[in-house]
């Protein structure tokens, strides 16, 4: 086998497992647009009233949803939860790039347009696909990076923390074991709150909650400088599906 049939194969089981994770994580996403508990702010309700519903029914909350995707507003009645703008923009971006990427790809292999779907039936189209697009290995690419930008998208607006990683070295500028790699920024920062460098256009000199952080141009210098090692660095920057999935 070749090194780049290989490396496709590699590029495929990726996509796959970020389609799978996205798959997993779009629903939750639904959940937080359209929340069935009160708010800890709204008045008690009147005990001589009868009292209603626990959270609106299904059928209501996938009306908010569409009224959301449609229009970027909240259906008329009684609700108690705040328009969440973020978690309503990531749904239209994720929805509209799953679409856009189902086309591309059907387009890409020349077969016939894609019909109508769901966002599940969609993703799980072309992850039926993949075995034929490892074939191409720009659409390959392509594939994987997309769905791993929208799983990302999904991950950012459900609030789940960025995955981090701890890599060998001493900071150069504090000395402190303090080193983490975030994979889906691409860079490597020293958490240290300490840590101030003697770069003076760096925020980590005047802002508390900014740490300096080496971008990609400056792994070579930061592995010599720290006694890291820079094929670690670059394995440690890899933003994964295995790594998200596993967390």
């Amino acid at each position: 086998m070749t090194t780049r049939a290989t490396e496709n194969e590699k590029t495929a089981r990726d996509a796959l497992l970020w389609i799978e994770l996205l798959l997993k994580q779009f629903p939750e996403l639904l959940g937080e647009l359209a929340p069935t508990h009160r708010s800890p702010s709204a008045p008690p309700q009147d005990s001589a009233r009868p009292s209603a519903p626990q959270g609106r029914s299904r059928v209501e909350r996938d009306e908010a949803l569409r009224a959301e995707q449609l229009h970027g507003l909240t259906p008329s009645g009684p609700t108690t939860a705040p328009l969440r703008l973020h978690v309503s923009d990531a749904i239209r971006d994720i929805s509209d790039g799953v679409v856009e990427l189902d086309e591309a790809v059907h387009d890409r292999l020349r077969l016939p347009r894609p019909r109508r779907a769901q966002l599940a039936e969609r993703l799980l189209r072309v992850a039926s696909l993949l075995g034929r697009a490892a074939e191409d290995a720009l659409l390959m690419a392509h594939i994987r990076d997309e769905v791993r930008r929208m799983a990302r998208r999904c991950t950012r607006a459900l609030g789940v923390a960025e995955p981090v990683v701890r890599v060998r070295g001493r900071c150069p500028w504090c000395d402190s074991v303090s080193l983490r790699a975030f994979p889906a920024r691409r860079s490597v920062l020293c958490v240290n709150p300490a840590c101030r460098c003697a770069d003076r256009e760096c925020d980590c000199r005047t802002d508390p909650a900014h740490r300096h952080a080496w971008s990609e141009g400056a792994w070579a210098r930061l592995a010599k400088e720290s006694g890291g090692d820079l094929t670690e660095l670059n394995g440690s920057t890899v933003d994964t599906a295995e790594r998200e999935v596993r967390r």
